[in-house]
């Protein structure tokens, strides 16, 4: 990127003044716009977890080791959360839609290289940066919808669709990847992002107009180091829990250095002119609150998805693409929960709907924790599935226009990213706490034969009642934090 050249204060001015206009300037086709900006979301977010069902092909045809196939999903998380806020501030700084098409671009390149990996060091490459793309990527999404569509009803319904797009795309991951196996290869599940990307690319050329709100700013290249860094630690820390444990020396130094940098950003912050992350974005309650509340509800639907595949595979014995169809119902209910959700908020309120959504998101985890080892497609996955995901869909579109409604202009592209790091990061964090504790609750057994799978019921079981209890905090959390709504969106304190 070249730097903005040096103007004096007359031509400063109006070069701000420009930008403002051009900020504000919303597009003749918005709804162009969201389709495209929630085709990009959904394409990130189905990376998450479409592999997953893979990851057995992947080591028989490329020889990986168990932790390879641990990284082939690490790197791209690890990617994805380190460099979301970067890519956010260089949304606001160099244009969204620039940062659209550049991680779309990166994106559809590196599923090209991990869909030919001809070896797993290419594959983790690869994801690592899928993971990158993805960064610039989707915090762009979420600014382009609020720029092109006015403030109310209609930019509501738009969070609400692109909610409801990027809960569809994890959910759809393991239908998706178990289709894509199943009838061809597992280099589809990466190579079908090929397509797709090059039509998404082609119709934002088209159909997005470039924004940005930075003029004679630059990137705050310590933060943005410190922040990256940090983040990148602590998802590194994070995922390695999964494997060596919460209390092992090697796992805690990293959680403790990726904090360390996280506190030296903070201070850094705190005393640069133009910081990437103005800290005085946190003194709005709409904002800090809800993205308090994103990441404890985040911490809980990604684990849904693991969990409740992991279930009907291990337990009920249904094969990938069964456990996929299984969980259409689930996936339908939560695009279904996020589409609802812009009707309701000016009858409840967008706090209260809030509120409620994690409450019924609350109850279909408690149903779920009472699955059994002979549990029935109704009443162990249908019901509370639908139920989970229907109240998490419901609470986190009011949560997302709370968040972006609240920020200055400036900060759009910042506080979309960090919508986005909330998410990912809480879906890290509580995949990682929720594994441990359903490996700590099932009983260690000794046999000479195959195990019963009854005996991972116990486990399963615990994660999804801490689940509950974590919607039923966040549930006070909001009830008590968030501003009360107002008649045309949150307000501003």
């Amino acid at each position: 990127m070249t730097s903005m050249p040096q103007t004096d204060s007359a031509t400063s001015a109006k070069g701000a003044s420009r930008t403002s206009r051009t900020a504000s300037l919303r597009s003749p086709r918005p709804w162009l716009v969201v389709l495209t900006a929630c085709a990009g979301q959904f394409l990130v977010v189905l990376d998450v977890s479409v592999v997953n069902v893979a990851l057995p092909s992947m080591r028989t045809d490329l020889g990986l080791s168990s932790l390879g196939l641990q990284w082939v999903l690490n790197a791209y998380s690890i990617a994805f959360a380190g460099f979301m806020l970067l890519g956010g501030r260089a949304a606001d700084l160099y244009g969204r839609k620039a940062m659209f098409l550049l991680g779309l671009g990166l994106f559809t390149a590196a599923s090209v290289v991990g869909g030919l990996a001809p070896e797993g060091q290419y594959l983790i490459g690869a994801r690592a940066v899928q993971g990158l793309g993805a960064a610039f990527l989707s915090p762009a999404t979420l600014t382009l919808i609020t720029g092109a569509v006015e403030a109310g009803p209609a930019r509501t319904r738009a969070i609400g669709t692109w909610t409801a797009v990027g809960a569809a795309g994890g959910a759809a991951g393991g239908l998706v990847g178990g289709l894509l196996v199943d009838l061809l290869s597992w280099r589809w599940v990466l190579l079908i992002n090929i397509p797709i990307g090059v039509l998404v690319l082609a119709a934002a050329t088209l159909w997005l107009s470039e924004s940005r709100t930075g003029a004679g700013r630059r990137l705050d290249l310590p933060g943005a180091v410190l922040v990256t860094g940090g983040l990148a630690t602590l998802a590194y820390g994070i995922v390695q829990t999964e494997e060596a444990g919460w209390t092992d020396p090697a796992t805690l130094l990293t959680l403790l250095g990726g904090l360390a940098l996280l506190a030296v950003f903070v201070a850094v912050e705190a005393r640069t002119a133009a910081p990437l992350m103005p800290l005085k974005i946190f003194r709005n309650r709409a904002v800090s609150a809800a993205n308090a509340a994103i990441l404890l509800c985040g911490s809980s639907s990604f684990g849904m998805w693991f969990f409740m595949t992991v279930y009907a595979q291990n337990v009920l014995g249904y094969t990938p693409l069964q456990a996929g169809l299984a969980l259409v119902p689930s996936s339908l209910s939560v695009v279904l929960g996020s589409k609802l959700a812009p009707r309701l908020m000016p009858v409840v309120g967008a706090r209260n709907l809030a509120v409620i959504g994690a409450l019924i998101g609350a109850a279909g985890f408690a149903w779920q924790s009472t699955l059994t080892a002979d549990g029935s497609f109704l009443g162990t996955i249908l019901g509370p599935g639908v139920l989970m995901m229907a109240g998490l869909g419901l609470a986190t579109t009011p949560l997302a226009t709370l968040a972006t409604s609240s920020a200055a202009p400036g900060d759009a592209g910042l506080v979309s990213g960090l919508v986005n790091t909330s998410r990912t990061m809480g879906g890290a964090l509580g995949l990682a706490v929720l594994s441990t504790v359903a490996a700590a609750a099932t009983p260690a057994i000794v046999t000479f034969g195959a195990p019963d799978p009854a005996y991972l019921v116990p486990g399963y079981a615990m994660a999804f009642r801490v689940s509950a209890g974590v919607l039923v905090v966040s549930s006070a959390l909001m009830l008590l934090w968030l501003p009360k709504p107002t008649e045309g969106g949150a307000r501003r304190t």
